[in-house]
């Protein structure tokens, strides 16, 4: 039975989010990591390598078969499983001949390269089928099904060994509900995919806040097979503003037992990725209680070298306080946290009721602001260029608050109004889609309703006919 204990069950890390893929350089040092903490497996499936999606029935060039062979000899020798992934679903003919065979043509060519493991994923696709595939298959899963079977088959009687897994079009409980695929995909799927494919799931949403057992067990009964959780949590290809170096947290250890492994696809950035794969890898050794955040502040910890500095060093009080603001996607960090609830609380004020909010308002906000400075002396340029943009908005928009904080703060300004001579109209905050962006809000229960009329017409107007 696969343990995370044991080799069959998975554990590590899957390149497959949206965005500039990892170089080769990269991928080895991550090898590296993974070897050292105890994971044991790569998912190769980059979405924005255009060999992996838009052109999947092309041959690898040359070139192209070397860089690959490389990867699988790096990931062999250091006893890591390398899965391979291709994702053709964006115009595959299901019930075309000359789609299957030019799966397999792919697949043959990642076997003499001596890839052992393979994926087809079927996410992210176009929910609906060509009226050829419909007449034949009659549903989106069965022709999912059906392919995946003939190609596992296939697989089969080249390398007896291989191991088989499989992404869903509806991959997570609220696309489940929604009947994506169409109505019962998954009872489909579990029904009629070969028991030996394993099937990929990313829990509630498609980035889960938690997982839990129960959750996983009522998709158990469904797919007829432990699921295999590809986790989104440290993911930010939908959002380039953020990133997260907080904890892997929202999941018990109970939940090992209940699925046949856990692979993370985390940060677009691959420097940002050291917290997030290193608390991952604790909690799959883990035994007895499991606290993120002790977790956390040892892994920063060990990240604080790479934030050596041609100057004033890091402190990593700092760093902690840094990393807290951009802990987790439903949470921040609870130095970041104490902050943002400060200047909330002084911001809804008058500013004749401030009184010490100011002085501890300011002291952290300044602390934050040079550490954000601090960032653009790192020695590693690679993690300066990965964090570079978000940290100088984050400094922008302390730089604003600490401008108007300071000038509400004198009795005398009650009336002045506040500009500030680095921030102006349509530049700061400017923009198509930030203007796209204010108009609609969205509500705390996830509804969204139009902005207020003259708001958004007023917005247009200083777009359209700057002055």
């Amino acid at each position: 039975m696969a343990t995370p204990s044991t080799s069959d069950y998975l554990t590590g890390v899957i390149e497959g989010f949206y965005g500039t893929p990892w170089t080769q350089e990269e991928r080895f040092e991550l090898f590296d990591s993974m070897a050292a903490w105890g994971l044991n497996t790569y998912l190769y499936g980059p979405k924005d390598d255009l060999n992996h999606r838009a052109r999947w029935r092309d041959p690898y060039a040359p070139e192209e078969v070397e860089t690959l062979r490389e990867l699988i000899d790096a990931c062999q020798g250091r006893g890591l499983h390398f899965i391979y992934a291709l994702g053709p679903g964006l115009d595959i003919r299901y019930s075309r001949v000359s789609d299957c065979d030019a799966l397999k043509r792919r697949f043959e060519q990642m076997l003499e390269l001596g890839c052992v493991d393979f994926c087809l994923l079927f996410d992210d696709i176009p929910d609906q089928m060509d009226p050829a595939d419909e007449q034949h298959w009659g549903s989106f899963a069965a022709a999912h099904a059906g392919v995946a079977n003939e190609v596992f088959r296939w697989l089969r009687e080249r390398r007896p060994d291989a191991r088989f897994l499989f992404c869903p079009t509806p991959y997570c409980g609220r696309m489940a509900g929604r009947q994506l695929g169409g109505a019962d995909y998954l009872a489909t799927i579990g029904r009629e995919l070969l028991p030996e494919i394993e099937v990929f799931w990313t829990g509630p949403e498609i980035i889960s806040r938690e997982i839990t057992v129960p959750h996983v067990r009522e998709l158990q009964t469904l797919l007829r097979r432990k699921p295999l959780i590809w986790d989104n949590l440290h993911a930010n290809d939908y959002d380039g503003h953020r990133f997260f170096c907080g904890p892997y947290a929202g999941r018990s250890p109970e939940l090992r037992a209940e699925v046949k492994g856990i692979l993370i696809n985390p940060n677009t950035e691959f420097h940002l990725n050291r917290v997030p794969l290193q608390t991952f890898a604790e909690f799959v050794r883990s035994s007895g209680a499991w606290d993120p955040r002790v977790a956390y502040m040892s892994a920063l910890k060990d990240w604080l070298p790479r934030f050596a500095t041609v100057g004033q060093p890091v402190r990593f009080e700092d760093l902690i306080l840094l990393g807290d603001c951009y802990y987790l996607p439903f949470e921040l960090g609870p130095e970041a946290g104490k902050f943002y609830a400060l200047a909330q609380r002084l911001l809804a004020r008058d500013s004749a009721e401030w009184g010490n909010d100011v002085a501890e308002f300011r002291g952290l906000a300044t602390r934050l602001r040079e550490c954000c400075v601090r960032m653009t002396e790192l020695c590693h340029r690679p993690l300066f260029q990965a964090l570079s943009r978000r940290v100088w908005e984050l400094r922008e928009e302390l730089d604003l608050l600490e401008r108007y904080v300071k000038l509400r703060a004198d009795p005398g300004n009650a009336a002045v109004p506040f500009r500030s001579d680095f921030h102006q109209p349509l530049t700061y905050r400017g923009g198509m889609v930030a203007g796209l962006q204010k108009f609609l809000v969205q509500h705390p229960d996830g509804t969204f309703t139009p902005r207020n009329p003259a708001e958004a017409e007023a917005q247009t107007a200083r777009l359209l006919c700057p002055p």
